[in-house]
């Protein structure tokens, strides 16, 4: 999988769980909506596993 980060106030590029820089915590964020700002200031996520669809 392609190393996707994103930031606090971008929209997400995927949907999936992503993990905060320097955490272990893992959060769900949902395609074309913007990531929130955290209460810790963590400001950058990684994708680690996307949403998978079945059709």
């Amino acid at each position: 999988m392609k190393n996707i980060k994103v930031k606090t106030g971008q929209k997400a590029p995927t949907s999936g769980q992503y993990k905060a820089k320097g955490s272990s915590t893992e959060v769900t964020f949902i395609q074309g909506k913007r990531v929130p700002p955290t209460h810790t200031g963590v400001t950058e996520f990684t994708l680690i596993d996307k949403t998978k669809h079945s059709k």
